[in-house]
């Protein structure tokens, strides 16, 4: 898989976060109205990457600075956010390698942890995160009274 930094506001992007709204929808009955811009993730304080095969696009992620002034987060975090992959794409390992690569870029720009929400009806996301070294960490987030919220957390290793 092709992994391009695109921002959150390229065509690419945005048919793919469309695609991860109605995975919501499908699994939750509606979608995520966590606030979003392509500000939040611009360089130097998160990254928007979307992964093409045979050019077409097929995966995408990003993350994005948060700090101590968001409830229950830390300086130095990242939030990921639109982890997706088409399923037509999925079972090849692609999440795998957006989610390292995501993590590589959020070290190598001083994030020193890794946060995010997922929820109870999306297991495959909860099973790669738990492969990844994921634990669970105090709920943050619009959704953090939720029942069906999982908020996950990982230390990236000092660069």
């Amino acid at each position: 898989m092709e992994l391009r930094t695109t921002g959150y506001d390229h065509p690419d992007a945005e048919l793919l976060t469309a695609e991860v709204q109605q995975e919501y929808i499908r699994r939750y009955g509606e979608v995520d109205v966590t606030e979003m811009r392509p500000e939040h993730f611009s360089a130097p304080h998160g990254i928007f990457v979307v992964g093409y095969l045979d050019g077409a696009p097929v995966a995408c992620g990003g993350w994005r600075a948060k700090d101590s002034s968001h409830p229950f987060l830390l300086d130095g975090d990242a939030e990921l956010k639109r982890m997706f992959v088409v399923p037509t794409a999925r079972g090849r390992g692609l999440a795998r390698v957006m989610l390292r690569h995501l993590e590589e870029q959020a070290g190598a720009a001083g994030r020193t942890r890794v946060v995010l929400e997922t929820g109870t009806e999306q297991p495959e996301a909860v099973a790669l995160y738990a492969s990844e070294g994921y634990q669970p960490i105090t709920k943050f987030g619009l959704y953090r009274d939720a029942p069906k919220c999982i908020c996950l957390g990982k230390e990236l290793a000092p660069r």
